[in-house]
């Protein structure tokens, strides 16, 4: 498959899980005291990882995700290039979703529930770094190690793989909302925390290293795990 393809593909996918993902909390709030904008926007993002794992997973993988892509590299199952190349698009793809959003609520008047564009942040933790980046990294420990163990060529899942992974961002987004609104994804992370940052918000963009260093640590100490747990020795 031609290389700009997937990065096309990568762009893509990160746009529609923005747009879907972070639109749907912006619309319904992720309140847990509620509950139903909460249930709502973990569905959000899990059914639209289904969706584009069935749309693009067959160009490129559908990591959409640089967590993901880390995880991958680690495994060696792509290069250093073609990470550096999805990375890049998954961030562009990020801040377009994020830009439509922005257009969409600007222009419809509608008001943005979350305050941020679906951004994250620290306030379900007490804005505790240290705690917002121990919640990031387990859940995407949980995530990555999941999509490892899905995508082996000695799991056999099939083309129910799509429906696993979503279900399962599903489910680190039931726990993870209402600590840190849930990342596990540093794409997802900049592209709202740089157009909030745009429009005056500054307390996202401040945070967003908690939600970049977070995933990435957790993701590389799956990649270990699951090479670990896969190896015959």
């Amino acid at each position: 498959m031609d290389a700009m393809k997937k990065y096309v593909a990568e762009c893509i996918g990160t746009m529609v899980l923005v747009l879907i993902g972070c639109g749907t909390a912006m619309l319904v709030g992720c309140d847990a005291v509620n509950g139903g904008g909460y249930i709502l926007t973990a569905f959000a993002f899990g059914l639209t990882i289904v969706g584009m794992a069935y749309c693009v997973g067959n160009i490129s993988g559908c990591h959409i995700n640089p967590a993901v892509s880390l995880g991958v590299l680690l495994s060696k199952g792509m290069t250093v290039k073609d990470f550096v190349g999805y990375v890049i698009s998954q961030c562009i793809g990020a801040l377009l979703g994020s830009g439509l959003l922005a257009a969409i609520f600007g222009l419809g008047g509608v008001t943005d529930q979350t305050g941020g564009f679906g951004s994250n942040g620290l306030g379900g933790v007490h804005d505790s770094a240290i705690a917002g980046l121990l919640v990031e990294c387990l859940l995407t420990f949980v995530f990555v190690l999941t999509i490892l163990g899905v995508t082996s060529k000695k799991a056999g899942h099939g083309s129910f793989g799509g429906i696993v992974i979503g279900f399962t961002l599903v489910l680190v987004h039931i726990l993870g909302i209402g600590l840190t609104g849930t990342s596990v994804n540093p794409a997802r992370s900049f592209g709202p925390a740089v157009v909030a940052a745009m429009t005056g918000n500054t307390t996202p963009i401040a945070q967003l290293w908690v939600f970049i260093v977070g995933p990435l640590v957790g993701a590389a100490l799956a990649a270990v795990c699951y090479k670990w747990l896969e190896s015959e020795k």
